[in-house]
């Protein structure tokens, strides 16, 4: 008989010590050990060894993928993120903030893949009439779906021998326990042995397997890293719960791209996919199109995203600070990469900053990180100072060095077609992207090497090298100053 024995574990990242610790030697998180009585060895956990059925060492071309490779989960946005579709035998984890729709999300696909595949939905947060009414009020044929709330991990394997499915939806992982473990579900050492449970059950019967994880406040997946090592899928739905945008990516994915991403909007009737996904961001700004001035502070940029382009519209606003340390705020960009921004702004162009709040914000909540921006936000942030408008019909892709150049980028055809389909005319580019490898329409593609070009070809008829003549040191090189 197997003895058990006490230590004390950490919640954050998983390190154990035999006694108690005010502060993680690990991870430096204060008053995160948690004590737990635990086996002396494994095997007490299920009664024997457990792992994935092996035969030995074969040769890769000799192993039998099966009939079904894929199974379609009936959402395409939700397919081309997990790489075409749900793998027999994976694992994927499926994490975000509370109420941003992940249980509403995972019904729908049960729904779908019901209609052709044999699904069990274990909730051990719901009981079975909770998740009927969900049900009905979003319209789903509950016919094909089995159901269980349980939390016994143990038990769950159980059922998942029984019913002989090939969807396993699992809502979450932080609500099942095992009975040979004494700690509390939630735990890092219950998460660790659940995940092992249901992995090898998925491994080994090639069940594929949807597993829901709780997040903390800054937005990481809870519980020890272990848990998002062992998954084939790790999935991230973003968005706030007063926004009706969600965003749904993949932070590891061993199928497919992580640069893909769906788009989706929450309805009565659940999670519906967005097909246009470039005019839902923009809204109202595609219907000034054809007028001859754009407002102030606001410029347009097109994001690649995997297969997808985005173009979304930036808005800057900057006034005069009464303060000694003006504010820098950024919605949905990198507050660093603004810093950098304002910086080229203000040593290679010229524009005085230091004396001036600078607010800019992403339209429609999107959370923008590709260097391609940089170039239309410095647009959006210097007509705003200058009190500007430019051309609506105006793109702006590029990457903004320390030395004021615009950097290439990549996927530069992808991002000009989707411009022109939009109705968008003109776009300025890096020059070196250019000639272009495809032809992209009617849209007229103007090369820029360096920001004060495209801030004057924006600009007609601002002269920047004037604004700098009372500091020498701050012409660029490239700017030639009449003496005169």
């Amino acid at each position: 008989m197997s003895r058990t024995r006490s230590r004390w574990v950490c919640q954050q990242c998983g390190f154990q010590s035999g006694r108690y610790l005010g502060r993680c030697t690990d991870c430096g998180n204060w008053n995160c050990l948690v004590e737990e009585m635990v086996a002396d060895d494994r095997q007490s956990l299920d009664g024997g060894e457990k792992g994935l059925a092996s035969l030995g060492p074969c040769l890769l071309e000799s192993v039998c993928l099966g009939d079904k490779q894929v199974i379609s989960t009936g959402l395409p946005g939700f397919d081309e993120v997990l790489g075409g579709g749900l793998v027999p035998g994976s694992v994927i984890l499926l994490a975000g903030d509370p109420g941003v729709g992940k249980s509403t999300l995972l019904l729908q696909v049960s729904h779908l893949v019901g209609q052709t595949c044999k699904v069990l939905y274990v909730s051990g947060e719901e009981s079975v009439q909770q998740l009927k009414l969900r049900a009905k009020r979003l319209g789903i044929d509950m016919s094909g779906i089995l159901v269980d709330a349980e939390q016994n991990v143990t038990l769950i394997e159980k059922h998942i021998a029984d019913a002989d499915v090939q969807l396993v939806i699992v809502d979450s992982i932080q609500c099942l326990y095992h009975p040979n473990l004494t700690s509390a579900a939630g735990s890092v050492s219950q998460v660790r042995e659940c995940a092992a449970v249901l992995i090898g059950s998925a491994k080994s019967a090639g069940i594929a397997t949807i597993v829901v994880g709780h997040v903390t406040k800054d937005g990481s997946i809870a519980g020890p890293r272990v848990l998002e090592h062992m998954v084939d899928v790790v999935l991230q739905v973003e968005g706030e719960r007063l926004r009706q945008v969600r965003i749904l990516r993949a932070a590891k994915n061993r199928f497919g791209s992580t640069q893909e991403l769906g788009v989706f909007t929450m309805t009565q009737r659940g999670l519906v996919e967005v097909d246009n996904p470039s005019a839902l961001f923009l809204g109202d700004r595609l219907s000034r199109l054809n007028l001859k001035q754009a407002p102030s502070g606001t410029a347009i940029i097109a994001g690649g995203e995997g297969t997808k382009t985005l173009l979304l519209e930036v808005q800057a606003l900057v006034g005069t600070s009464p303060f000694a340390n003006p504010r820098r705020v950024v919605n949905g960009w990198d507050l660093n990469r603004l810093w950098q921004v304002l910086a080229v702004l203000e040593k290679k162009v010229g524009l005085s900053l230091c004396r001036h709040d600078v607010y800019v914000n992403i339209v429609g909540g999107f959370e923008f990180s590709d260097p391609a921006g940089d170039l239309g936000i410095s647009v959006a942030v210097a007509t705003s100072l200058l009190d500007r408008s430019i051309d609506p019909g105006l793109v702006f892709i590029g990457e903004i060095g320390l030395t004021g150049e615009v950097r290439p980028v990549l996927a530069i055809e992808q991002r000009l077609k989707e411009a022109g389909r939009m109705g968008f005319s003109r776009a300025l580019v890096p020059a070196s992207n250019l000639p272009l490898a495809e032809e992209v329409g009617q849209l007229n593609v103007e090369g820029v090497q360096f920001l004060v070009e495209a801030l004057t070809k924006a600009m007609p008829g601002q002269v920047f090298a004037e604004k700098m003549r009372s500091s020498a040191a701050l012409v660029p090189s490239w700017v030639s100053v009449d003496p005169s």
